[in-house]
């Protein structure tokens, strides 16, 4: 009978063993309900560099420990990449299935019409969590700009304003390189390419522009008439004296433009030179890109600011300045300059 009993107790304690492992190692309910830490895990890092962020955001207390336990479940050979909101308190085997079974957050990104380039990569690095200096240097890569269709010097211009979203873990060339197709398949359509083919226009031109009207236009109704004007000017070669190709070069702006500052010599300078800068001043939108585009027939040559968003658009020297006599009567008159 004491034998037996030897044998039962034996017995129970293996069964004990095992449950307390299984229950060791199987994820618990009720995740969702638990506080989370959230992690970022770059593409391609080593499983050490993993565990160490691990081990950083406290959610593993003994990295050598966790490595082990990684390393008996071939875990170490997968590395996952992305955000993740991981929930406390969870064995090492209960971690590891977590992220065997966890698919990664989706962040959105909203990127403005007409902001320049910095500003988009300063979004795209704090929304996304990647290195701001990979996305700058990948920015004015030349190898990289001409291997996504770019020939231009910096990657200005191609980065379609919209909001987007994103799977976490998106390394820098994967964002920009999305990007700059949303731009061009724009240009794709055989009705636009014939367009340009009318206009005498290329693609890098028909941006440049667009990036013009993006910094004048504030009414969606006015970006046609703009972009009307600048076309006309292009025509008979006038200047183009476009103040946000002046605004593009300060480095102070933007800000009320004085009489020196149409002086600054650059090739962006419109005032100073004939014909398009040398590339788009900021990243223009969908609706400046088609205004360029689909511009229609006017005989305007200029367009005053009203002071209310929208413009007086004039055929005439003539016209253009008894316009601005009167607007900036009524200026002087509430502002009292």
């Amino acid at each position: 009978m004491n034998k037996y009993k030897k044998y039962g107790w034996i017995v129970l304690l293996i069964l004990l063993l095992i449950y307390g492992l299984v229950k060791y190692c199987r994820l618990p309910g009720g995740l969702e309900k638990r506080a989370v830490v959230e992690v970022s895990i770059p593409k391609g890092i080593s499983f050490s560099a993993f565990a160490d962020s691990l081990e950083k955001k406290g959610i593993v207390k003994h990295k050598n420990l966790f490595v082990l336990w990684a390393k008996g479940c071939r875990f170490d050979r997968k590395v996952p990449s992305g955000m993740f909101k991981v929930p406390q308190g969870l064995t090492y085997p209960q971690l590891i299935k977590f992220f065997l079974k966890a698919k990664p957050e989706f962040i959105s990104v909203t990127i403005v019409e007409g902001w320049p380039t910095k500003r988009v990569l300063q979004r795209l690095s704090k929304r996304l969590h990647l290195n701001i200096r990979v996305l700058d240097s990948l920015a004015r890569d030349s190898s990289f700009l001409h291997s996504l269709g770019i020939q231009a010097k910096d990657i200005t211009g191609y980065l379609l304003p919209d909001t987007y979203v994103f799977a976490s873990g998106i390394d820098e060339k994967e964002v920009l390189s999305f990007l700059v197709h949303k731009t061009l398949q724009l240009f794709q359509p055989d009705s636009i390419r014939q367009r340009m083919k009318q206009l005498g226009l290329n693609r890098h031109q028909i941006l440049t522009l667009a990036s013009i009207v993006e910094g004048e236009a504030i009414l969606d109704r006015e970006r046609p008439l703009i972009a009307s004007v600048y076309l006309n000017r292009l025509r008979i070669g006038m200047r183009l004296q476009a103040d946000p190709t002046i605004q593009f070069l300060l480095p102070d702006g933007p800000r009320r433009l004085r009489y020196k500052d149409l002086k600054i010599d650059s090739p962006y300078n419109t005032y100073l030179h004939k014909g398009l800068p040398p590339g788009p001043i900021n990243n223009p939108g969908k609706k400046s890109i088609l205004a360029v585009l689909f511009a229609p027939r006017t005989k305007y040559l200029y367009f005053v600011a009203k002071g209310d968003g929208s413009h007086f658009f004039a055929r005439t020297a003539r016209e253009h300045a008894r316009a601005k006599r009167k607007l900036n009567k009524i200026r002087k008159k509430i502002y009292g300059y």
